[in-house]
């Protein structure tokens, strides 16, 4: 679990073959570049509901922006009371 607001890039494998694949959290101010691999020439990359075919030979970099961007917060719920209803935290009487 990160915090909205810990300033942290989080790399999530998609469909991992295996389980010693994990996500990795890395500082929001690192550039974060990619090889591909792939046995054909060209590859589907898809970023930010955007696609384009590039060939694999292609060398993929990302970095956090400069400018903000403003969500919509509804203040009946905040993130720690919203991990607490979804993980059930405090249900069980037990303890």
């Amino acid at each position: 679990m990160v915090f909205p607001d810990a300033c942290s890039f989080v790399l999530t494998p998609i469909a991992p073959h295996n389980l010693n694949v994990r996500p990795i959290v890395v500082p929001d101010n690192t550039i974060i570049s990619f090889e591909l691999e792939s046995r054909s020439d060209d590859v589907i990359v898809a970023l930010d509901s955007r696609r384009e075919i590039v060939n694999k030979n292609i060398q993929l970099a990302v970095r956090k922006e400069s400018f903000m961007l403003n969500l919509v917060r509804l203040n009946e719920n905040n993130f720690l009371q919203t991990l607490r209803n979804k993980l059930m935290w405090g249900l069980d009487k037990r303890n």
